[in-house]
């Protein structure tokens, strides 16, 4: 039997001493394709299509993960229409267009074209993620309902839920790792994943790492090549130890991940050392992570199934049962099992969960817990804040009848045109010094607390915060993390749009909630329109955890909003390109940024006069600066200003005292 077919079946039980009452037995595993249905959870999201009728279905399912592609269609009576296997799909690995050409090539293979889809993909894991992947089914298949979650979850949601288990773990260990689990009660959470860099603790990648260095130590440290790291040259077709180095700069990371079956083969064949004491580390891993993850999703009372997936348990059965053991030592009464289908079941099953004429909506739980929950009413106060006044009754939305022929204006009055309009600025940003004094004031009480300044916005907002906080390092010699910058879709939004970030309320909060806020920050909104649900997700989590929220934008709308604890909103009114706050509106903003971080660094004592007197002069340019102060401030020549800065480290605050003295 190949042991890919092999089902390892322990159930838990009581103790007697030493000896585990429990069975373990290896059985065929069946294709079984009738779904017993179970609440469908986790980070998925269902959307409105056009099919109604349940009379006549076909249900699509894919499975895409980071080794495979498994697909599977099957009718109102779950009689099997057609089925594939493909390559991996990694969505964080895939542009938008890899990911529908890999949709197009499943659906050029199809004879029939489905009704409802289901579709469980790695790396889908945020709002916009759902929203990017739903948008190009919709291309390829826009008549049909879909479904979209994580490969974990539908593989999850394969399986059968015990009836005397009120939760569930799912661990899986393949070219990654990660655990899941969920409870009757709606709870989900997620432990270990995250790539093989950070995390994937007991895969096959892991294992092959942690194998090769365990055999170069042991070449090191002995001066013999060991048998395993014979084996692993023989598996690479490499010739000598140093040729590793090469092959491990440029392997990929299934080539990484292949290695571990020769340390299992090791291990089995002939009680390896090094190979064994690699794989006892993988099983206490595992066991950890599986354990680490029912604590967090049941009581101590209760019985959890668990249930196993992954190469490295499906064609590794001792190892398997190895990690079985120790879970059922660590938390007896546990039902401990392999997945006994493929997630592409899952799929399915989270297709047949759409309501016909289902519209486009999270379903109700995440499944990572994150460090600290937020407050029921939150997410009506974003709903309101986003719902408030609709961006189309943003001034920064209308068209200005003076730019009506724009695009026929010779350069010269354009240029005219646009200056013209932009002198009109710094009379708007003075009707708001009020607001903009008591967000200074508020910044330098932070500072002097030990709190920050925390912007966060998206798109040109985004930047604008994010270059104002890189400023401040160099300029006042303020740690990288006094004051900071947030952008919706991270950092690759810095340089190019990111497709439906700044709509992704969640991560606007995840966002904020990752950064540690705590009521000693300040945490500024920035919005032209005043619309982005990003940013009124990161004012709304800033406000749960007692920080000071402040919103800068554009339109008058939300003068009165009562959210922020303070809106700082020049009223620029339409941009000469119509709906483009890259200018009016992002010029005013930086406007009012440099206020902020040079008045409340001014209060704070960075500045002396007006010489920044905390500069750090990191280059030429800077440090000709440096001792044009010490020499302004101290009154010596620049070159006795020089040799004191040289002494001091160029540390402009330290060479004054010393002049001083």
């Amino acid at each position: 039997m190949n042991p890919e077919q092999l089902q390892l079946r322990a159930i838990g039980g009581h103790r007697s001493g030493s000896e585990r009452d429990f069975s373990i037995e290896c059985v065929a595993v069946l294709e079984r394709l009738a779904y017993s249905s179970s609440k469908t959870i986790g980070n998925s999201m269902i959307e409105n299509g056009k099919c109604e009728s349940n009379e006549h279905m076909t249900v699509l399912g894919i499975e895409g993960g980071g080794t495979r592609t498994s697909v599977l269609v099957v009718d109102e009576t779950d009689a099997v229409l057609a089925s594939q296997a493909g390559g991996p799909a990694n969505f964080r690995l895939m542009t938008t267009r890899n990911v529908e050409d890999w949709l197009i090539g499943i659906r050029e293979k199809l004879d029939v074209v489905p009704d409802r889809i289901g579709i469980g993909m790695a790396g889908v894991r945020s709002v916009r993620d759902h929203w990017v992947l739903r948008e190009i089914v919709r291309r390829v298949w826009p008549n049909a309902l879909c479904a979209t979650s994580d490969d974990m979850l539908v593989a999850l949601e394969s399986a059968e839920w015990l009836e005397q288990c009120p939760a569930q773990v799912l661990t899986v260990s393949g070219t990654g790792s990660c655990s899941v689990g969920r409870h009757r009660h709606g709870d989900g959470v997620k432990v270990g994943g995250r790539g093989h860099i950070l995390g994937d603790r007991a895969s096959s990648c892991d294992i092959a790492q942690q194998a090769l260095r365990a055999v170069v130590r042991d070449y090191d440290s002995r001066g013999d090549w060991p048998q395993l790291g014979s084996d692993i040259l023989s598996f690479l077709q490499l010739n000598e130890p140093d040729e590793l180095i090469d092959w491990s700069i440029e392997a990929t990371k299934a080539e990484l991940a292949g290695v571990a079956q020769v340390v299992f083969r090791a291990a089995e064949s002939r009680q390896d050392p090094i190979a064994n004491e690699v794989l006892d580390g993988a099983a206490r891993l595992l066991c950890a992570d599986t354990l680490k993850c029912a604590e967090r999703i049941a009581e101590p009372d209760e019985r959890v199934q668990i249930l196993f997936n992954g190469a490295v348990f499906l064609k590794n059965p001792a190892f398997m049962q190895e990690v079985a053991n120790r879970l059922l030592e660590a938390r007896p009464g546990s039902i401990v099992t392999p997945l006994s289908r493929p997630g592409v079941h899952g799929a399915i099953a989270l297709a047949r969960a759409i309501p016909a004429g289902a519209e486009s909506r999270p379903l109700p739980m995440s499944p990572e817990k994150q460090p600290r929950k937020p407050a029921a009413p939150s997410v009506d106060t974003v709903q309101a804040a986003i719902g408030w006044k609709p961006v189309s009754a943003s001034p920064t939305e209308q068209r200005h009848p003076r730019s009506m022929n724009f695009s026929e204006l010779p350069i010269s009055d354009a240029i005219a045109l646009m200056l013209d309009e932009d002198a009109k600025i710094p009379a708007k940003i003075l009707e708001q010094s009020a607001f903009i004094e008591w967000t200074i004031r508020r910044v330098v009480r932070a500072f002097a607390e030990g709190g920050r300044l925390i912007y966060t916005g998206a798109g040109t907002s985004g930047r604008l915060g994010v270059l104002d906080a890189s400023e401040c390092p160099p300029t006042f010699r303020t740690p990288g993390d006094l004051v900071q910058g947030i952008i919706a879709g991270g950092r690759s939004a810095l340089w190019s749009a990111v497709e439906g970030a700044e709509d992704d309320a969640a991560a606007g909060r995840r966002a904020v909630l990752f950064r540690s806020v705590t009521e000693l920050d300040v945490v500024i909104g920035i919005s032209a329109s005043g619309h982005a649900p990003f940013t009124w997700g990161s004012l709304a989590e800033a406000k749960e955890h007692g920080a000071g929220t402040v919103l800068i934008c554009c339109n008058p709308g939300y003068r009165d909003h009562p959210l922020p604890d303070c809106t700082i909103i020049p009223d620029t009114g339409p941009e000469i390109l119509t709906g483009s706050t890259r200018l009016k509106s992002g010029t005013a903003t930086k406007l009012i940024l440099n206020m902020i971080t040079t008045l409340a660094m001014t209060h704070s004592g960075k500045v002396l006069s007006n010489l920044m007197i905390d500069l750090n002069p990191s280059n030429a340019k800077l440090r000709d600066r440096a001792i044009r102060i010490v020499s302004e401030i101290t009154g010596v020549e620049p070159l006795t200003a020089q040799r004191t800065l040289e002494d001091n480290g160029w540390v402009v605050r330290a060479a004054c005292d010393q002049l001083r003295d």
